[in-house]
């Protein structure tokens, strides 16, 4: 499968079937995460895999992962990420982005599905994973099998892009504003 065509295919899941993630899928979704690029390669991400009951119950108190069997709450160390000398922008963030999304699109070639969530109360992870004040939580990847009514959604097909997506003209500008 090409890489456009491997873009297109993913789609932000929002209903699962109860079936667990096998492990050697969950493995390459998590290798797909360490050979990421980070700023200077400093690799602060902190991955927390969150699969057994108990777990789940706990991240269900600060987001609603929308029934994924598994979901990796995607952390980034402020004691290790990089800091640009000019203004000390921290690229923990944008790390942490970058390794989410090598994440979901490995798990989506996989034939899994995912959704990138930001909406979470971040106190209450920090309080329930027992996170150090330097991890901060930065996203939440839930992953597993979609449902068949959400497989077959207008949301999953390729073809949205054209209507739900600006043309190149409107977000790339050459040379200048």
């Amino acid at each position: 499968m090409s890489f456009f065509e491997l873009a297109k295919k993913r789609y932000s899941v929002r209903k699962y079937v109860s079936k667990s993630v096998e492990e050697e899928k969950l493995t390459k979704i998590l290798e797909a995460g360490r050979i990421a690029p980070t700023a200077a390669n400093f690799q602060p991400q902190r991955l927390i895999v969150v699969q057994k009951e108990e777990g789940l119950t706990k991240l269900k108190k600060s987001a609603d992962i929308k029934g994924a069997p598994l979901a990796i709450i995607i952390c980034s160390d402020h004691n290790t990420s990089w800091k640009r000398r000019y203004d000390n922008k921290d690229t923990a963030d944008i790390d942490a982005s970058i390794v989410t999304t090598h994440m979901m699109l490995q798990a989506t070639e996989l034939g899994l599905g995912s959704v990138w969530i930001c909406h979470f109360e971040p106190d209450i992870l920090r309080e329930e994973f027992k996170l150090p004040d330097n991890f901060e939580p930065i996203n939440i990847l839930a992953i597993g099998y979609a449902s068949p009514e959400e497989d077959a959604s207008q949301n999953a097909s390729p073809d949205r892009h054209d209507s739900r997506r600006k043309p190149l003209s409107e977000t790339v500008f050459f040379e200048t504003l």
